[in-house]
């Protein structure tokens, strides 16, 4: 069962919005803001209403509108059906057994059936590559764990951009107050919150053809479903209000989107401007066919952004004319191997070089 957020949660983190100074006037606001919540039996499927402070409409940014909430079923003092409404742009989105779509208009509509990240074999083996280690799988991978050890305890609010099926979400979660995981498919993010609720479920893994084995996945006690939420966004909209994020993350997502520079941004707006970490991890693997070539960071012989993604990046970051207000430091990098699993008799190995940066 999860228990709802904690008071000192609710301190922390509303204390680093508003800048607040002692827990008399961070309780007073969160009273205010419907975010001081009871405790709840675990199973609650409802998204967490300490979101609530921190979205913002993805259709208006770059001007920053708030969202209001507008329930049409609550359980114990979330929401588990209903919708978010900008009065700015009149948009409405949507939240429907717990999960919120906070994608903008312009976000392309994909049919479940043309995209890949929407089908349970791609599912199945995102799961392996994510918590195949707590799986005691053979082959397994500690890429999540190695990611994980980069982050250092800070409390506040953690996003981890492109969270796939959440196993750095989770991570995220031991170490700040509250973690927010997103991604733009349907059924990662499905499969994340269903996760997080039962904390125990069974993966399908393919073996041969269609033959598949059942092994089980079930989270560790350090992983707090109280401190994770996991809702559908865009990387290149966030809906989180500037200077919200204490620590962010973007694994392997840099190169599938169709503006790395805007996706940097992105994550440059919603982090606090001191006490912010960022680590971003990607194996550059750039294509056209996630972002015209003059988009790209990096992969390119000539012109701006020649060179290597990773060097590219990290010298954006660190220069004051780069577009990062204020620079971020740049205080470690190196490789990470992981791997994703297709059938017992196909494996992908995969080299993700990372930064990570604070400022």
């Amino acid at each position: 069962m999860l228990t709802c957020i904690r008071l000192e949660i609710i301190f922390q983190i509303v204390e680093d919005f508003y800048g607040l100074v002692n827990k008399k006037q961070v309780l007073i606001c969160s009273v205010i803001c419907h975010l001081v919540v009871p405790i709840c039996r675990k199973g609650n499927t409802t998204m967490k209403r300490i979101l609530l402070d921190v979205l913002i409409c993805p259709n208006c940014l770059p001007e920053e509108n708030c969202l209001r909430e507008e329930a049409t079923a609550i359980e114990g003092a979330d929401i588990l059906e209903g919708r978010l409404h900008c009065e700015r742009c009149a948009t409405d989105y949507p939240i429907t057994g717990g999960l919120a779509r906070i994608l903008p208009r312009t976000f392309p509509e994909t049919s479940a059936s043309k995209n890949k990240y929407e089908t349970d074999p791609v599912v199945s083996s995102y799961l392996w590559s994510h918590f195949g280690d707590l799986m005691a799988e053979a082959h397994a991978s500690d890429a999540y764990r190695r990611w994980a050890e980069l982050i250092t305890g800070r409390g506040g609010l953690a996003v981890d951009i492109g969270s796939a099926v959440g196993r750095l979400t989770f991570e995220m979660g031991v170490n700040c107050d509250f973690a927010v995981g997103l991604d733009t498919s349907e059924a990662f993010i499905r499969t994340a919150r269903d996760l997080m609720i039962r904390r125990r479920i069974t993966v399908a893994l393919k073996e041969e053809g269609r033959i598949t084995r059942d092994a089980v996945l079930e989270l560790p006690d350090r992983y707090d479903s109280d401190k994770v939420e996991f809702i559908l966004a865009d990387a290149l909209a966030l809906p989180f209000r500037a200077s919200a994020v204490r620590t962010s993350a973007s694994l392997n997502l840099v190169d599938k989107v169709p503006s790395p520079y805007g996706h940097l941004t992105e994550i440059d707006r919603v982090s606090r401007t001191s006490g912010a970490q960022f680590i971003l991890s990607d194996p550059f693997s750039w294509s056209e066919e996630a972002a015209a070539e003059a988009e790209w960071l990096g992969g390119k012989t000539n012109g701006p952004q020649a060179g290597r993604g990773l060097d590219n990046i990290m010298a954006l970051f660190s220069d004051p004319s780069g577009g990062f207000s204020p620079p971020w430091r740049v205080v470690s990098r190196g490789e990470i191997w992981w791997k994703i699993r297709t059938h017992a008799n196909h494996f992908e190995l995969i080299r993700s070089c990372y930064c990570k940066t604070e400022r």
